[in-house]
């Protein structure tokens, strides 16, 4: 039986991914499957050269589960996003999902992590630079 990515009926992804200066934030609102966390990766690897972005920040704070499949999945989009000129931190890992991962001994290399949005930001900064983060790319409003 033919996939639903196949049929051009694919479910739309339940990601948000907003541009802020010169990175990326992917929020993912819930649990994807294996073929949309696949779609999700080919669409942010796409963006990150399309957009010339230096960085990505994913929060996973609505994940209660995060398998072997999408840890693989997400360190894999930060080794091609590295390749590409970008960083990733992923942030809002919960309690029960680190530790799960650590017992499973699912590793997450080439990524940095951080326990929000705000620290992610600021490590996404520190990591590529950036020494005066968000701020010095938005434009100060006319007084």
């Amino acid at each position: 039986m033919p996939s639903s990515e196949s049929l051009g009926t694919a479910e739309p992804l339940r990601v948000s991914i907003l541009t802020q200066g010169p990175y990326l934030i992917a929020s993912i609102h819930t649990a994807l499957d294996d073929e949309q966390l696949t779609r999700f990766q080919r669409n942010l690897i796409d963006r990150v050269g399309r957009q010339r972005s230096r960085g990505i920040v994913i929060d996973v704070s609505t994940l209660d589960v995060l398998d072997s499949f999408g840890t693989r999945t997400l360190t894999d989009l930060a080794q091609m996003a590295r390749l590409r000129g970008a960083e990733t931190v992923i942030v809002g890992i919960n309690p029960e999902v680190a530790i799960a991962m650590v017992q499973l001994s699912l590793e997450v290399s080439f990524v940095h992590t951080a326990l929000d949005l705000e620290e992610g930001l600021a490590r996404l900064a520190e990591v590529t630079g950036d020494i005066h983060g968000i701020a010095a790319h938005h434009t100060a409003p006319d007084q």
